[in-house]
């Protein structure tokens, strides 16, 4: 197999199976959120409160699955269930005060890491790292129609 192609689905593949980044535990030695939970909670905070219907949509996951996810997260306080603030029917999810110490925690925590793996790189080798990274992303969003909302 040859071509640029090639070469970034086996770095794209290398790079999912970095637990150093992906696990709990694997990114710091205290971390607290599963990495479904980190996304999750991710989504609600830049979104804003969400039902089962609209993260089954945004995720492309069956509401069974949500609905275990949730549950964890609602268990540890991390979110909680409030009335559509529109006035619909279906209940929402608001991540918490402590859900957003969490978030910001274990986001600080896989920052740092990052910071280790790019100490030697130069900040424009990382801004441009990053921009593909948007890119990359962007056109998936795109060709799969779900869309992540960006600060």
């Amino acid at each position: 197999m040859d071509g640029a192609t090639h070469e970034v689905e086996y770095e794209q593949m290398l790079l999912s199976r970095h637990t150093f980044l992906n696990q709990r535990g694997g990114r710091r030695k205290d971390g607290e959120l599963e990495r479904s939970a980190y996304i999750l909670l991710s989504r609600i905070r830049v979104q804003g409160p969400m039902s089962i219907g609209e993260l089954s949509d945004a995720f492309g996951l069956d509401a069974s699955t949500l609905n275990r996810q949730t549950a964890a997260t609602l268990r540890a306080g991390l979110v909680e269930r409030i009335p559509d603030p529109d006035g619909g029917m279906a209940r929402k999810f608001r991540i918490t005060d402590a859900g957003v110490r969490v978030l910001d925690r274990e986001r600080e925590g896989i920052v740092e890491s990052l910071d280790r793996v790019m100490a030697d790189w130069p900040e424009e080798d990382i801004a441009a790292f990053a921009a593909y990274l948007r890119r990359f992303n962007n056109d998936i969003e795109r060709l799969d129609v779900r869309p992540w909302p960006r600060r």
